[in-house]
Order: C-alpha cells, then structure tokens, then sequence
C-alpha cells in the first residue's frame, strides 16, 4: 500500500499555486534530510531523530507536514517511507543540487543544445568532481586512458595530439577498443595524423579494434571508458569548453554509475545518430 495521499487536498488551487506549496515544504534542510533517510529504507520516528540529532519534536512536526504534502507515509507499525509522489521527488532534488552547486559555472555554459532527455537527467552528474584547466583536463584523460581496460569512447570537438599518443598506445598494447567521434570540420595536428600513419591507424580501424564515425556539430562532450566519465559543457557561445569538464567519480574514489550511464547513453545516442567519417572533412593545423 503506498500511501493515503489526498489528490483533491487542494482543489481550488491553481497549478502554480500546488507547485508551490510542494516546493514550501521541501524548503528546509531537516525535511530534505528525513526525504534522503527514508530514501535510504523505512524508519521510525525515534530513529530518525537520533539519525538526525534532532528532538523528537522537530521531527514529528517535520514529519507532520511532509505526510500533509502526499510525499511520506506512516504504516500501521508507525515506519515511516516514501510514497511514489516523494520517490519521484527525491529523484529530482539531484537536479536542483547539481545546478544549485555549479551556478556560477552554468551563468557562463549553456545546456540548449542537449536532447531534452538528457537535460531531464541532468541530475545523475551530481557527485562529481570539476576540474579547471586544460592542462589537469588532458592529465586526467591521459590517466582515464592509462586505466582502460575495455574500451575508450570519446566525443570531442578536437583531438589534441598528446590524446593521439596516449590511445595509440594503449590499443596496440593492450587491446583497448577505441570508438569516437568527430564533427565535420574538426582540427587535427598535422603531427597527429603523421602519428596515425605511422602507427597502421588504417589496419587497427580494419580490423574493427578501432571505429570511427562523423556528426555535423560537436558542443557537449564526453570521454570515457567502463569505469570513469567525464562530460565538457560548451560556453554561451556555443563553442565546447575544453579548459573545464566534471568527472563522474565521486569523493570516495569509487565511480559514479549514474554519472556514467548519463555520459555512456549520450555517446550511444551520438553515435547511432552520426555519419560515415569523412576524413576529407577534418581541417589539418
């Protein structure tokens, strides 16, 4: 039985006006706190607020008006839990989180020209770690490529040369697959397709161990292999921010499987919707 949730509580009410009476009682750290606790399984008053370290009362009220709002109930034997109202709520506060705590980052990027699916799940990049500068951006893809052991996906706007080296390497060594794509028009160091010539590129994409394919626009990026992802934002002019990215593994070390899922379904949506690679496309620097 999920709940006594009243859905005519509020008749008369306008959709703004029940919009925002749910966004009310979602404004206080304690009430969000008890919504992260029962999302985590059942709980009782008493174990609440000794999680918490809170008096019985502050829970008990705060309880009071998270049950009024449909987004918890109390079963027969007093646990408390989600109803299917909070579990979709809770599911979104990683939204909110994710933007809220990266605000001054999104005043200059732009997230216009995802999918809206993916904007929708914005919030499975909560978690995550931001990191500033070209050079840290390139060290931290060097060291994603250095612990592949399945297979490297990138999605770039550009190829920077030390990146060439570094998944040449391991391909050849280790039989790392390496799948990417490009835009039309996108600039290679002459050096790096001198590399790919002297490396058999040609027979590694023969052979399928490499694969290769072309879209028209490249803003949003992503690079990763099983375990690791990171995703680049492109600034308010549209062009991809490659001095800054956020990488799906979190403050414990461990990966971030949504982080992942929402870089790893993006490449895939990408890559199904792109073109035969056209290497006469790609501008030579």
């Amino acid at each position: 039985m999920d709940s006594n949730v009243d859905n005519d509580k509020y008749p008369d009410e306008g959709y703004l006006e029940h919009t925002e009476r749910i966004f009310f009682e979602l404004a206080s750290e304690q009430r969000l706190a008890i919504l992260f606790k029962l999302n985590q399984g059942s709980l009782r008053l008493a174990q609440i607020a000794r999680d918490l370290s809170v008096t019985m009362q502050e829970v008990h009220r705060n309880v009071n008006r998270l049950s009024e709002a449909g987004i918890i109930y109390k079963d027969s034997s007093g646990s408390f839990f989600l109803t299917t109202f909070g579990n979709i709520i809770i599911k979104h506060i990683s939204t909110f989180g994710f933007l809220s705590r990266n605000r001054s980052y999104f005043s200059e990027h732009i997230l216009s020209d995802l999918p809206m699916k993916f904007v929708q799940r914005i919030g499975s990049l909560d978690d995550s770690e931001y990191v500033n500068g070209f050079v840290a951006v390139l060290e931290l893809w060097k060291k994603l490529y250095d612990s592949s052991s399945e297979y490297i996906y990138a999605m770039l706007p550009q190829i920077p040369f030390e990146l060439i080296e570094a998944v040449i390497s391991k391909i050849k060594k280790d039989g790392v697959k390496f799948s990417y794509i490009l835009p039309q028009n996108a600039v290679i160091p002459k050096k790096g397709f001198d590399l790919l010539k002297a490396s058999d590129f040609p027979d590694l994409l023969k052979s399928g161990i490499a694969e290769r394919r072309m879209i028209d626009k490249i803003t949003t990026a992503v690079v990763l292999n099983e375990r690791q992802a990171t995703v680049l934002f492109p600034n308010t002019k549209g062009i991809t921010d490659m001095n800054s990215l956020y990488s799906g593994r979190s403050s414990d070390g461990e990966a971030n499987t949504l982080f992942h899922e929402w870089c790893l379904d993006f490449y895939r949506y990408n890559w199904y919707n792109s073109k035969s690679f056209d290497e006469k496309r790609l501008k030579e620097v």
